[in-house]
């Protein structure tokens, strides 16, 4: 079992305004040292199957996320998935994303479903730029055109963290 480091427990708790549910790390920092996205297990405590490895905490960064959704940003990413080279590149993303949540163990419910409408449909922004920010650039094309589009708005390399109370 993993320990949590106590501070990131609570301050993820603020962040979600509620206690994190399945973390069991923290994938992701912001600048400042809070965590920006946590690593969640594929199953809760309560049993049920949680598909959603990696969850993006950072309030700025989620409610910027959340602006391109309402936009309808989703349909437009799909309709580019025709191109085969991004679709390729999603697919890699979405077979990374498994194999990551398989080091947290193996659920037969959610059994080669990711996050995030991989591979074919982009369906939740904030699971694809989640995993963006814990993978790295590189791994999901997706989140990291998201990303690049945030870039007025937040940028890892930058603080967008609201101040501690």
């Amino acid at each position: 079992m993993t320990v949590m480091d106590p501070q990131d427990v609570q301050t993820v708790t603020d962040q979600l305004g509620r206690a994190p549910r399945g973390m069991v790390g923290v994938a992701a920092r912001c600048v400042c040292g809070r965590p920006t996205v946590v690593r969640t297990a594929p199953r809760l405590d309560d049993g049920t199957p949680f598909p959603t490895t990696y969850y993006l905490t950072c309030p700025p960064l989620v409610a910027a996320v959340s602006t391109l959704e309402a936009g309808g940003l989703m349909r437009e990413l799909t309709g580019r998935l025709a191109d085969p080279g991004l679709a390729a590149a999603y697919r890699a993303a979405h077979e990374a994303y498994l194999a990551d949540r398989a080091e947290l163990g193996e659920v037969p419910e959610i059994a080669g479903v990711s996050a995030g409408g991989m591979p074919t449909r982009v369906k939740c922004l904030h699971a694809l730029v989640a995993h963006a920010l814990a993978a790295g650039p590189g791994v999901n094309p997706i989140g990291d055109e998201v990303l690049a589009m945030l870039a007025p708005a937040w940028r890892p390399e930058r603080c967008s963290c609201p101040p501690s109370a």
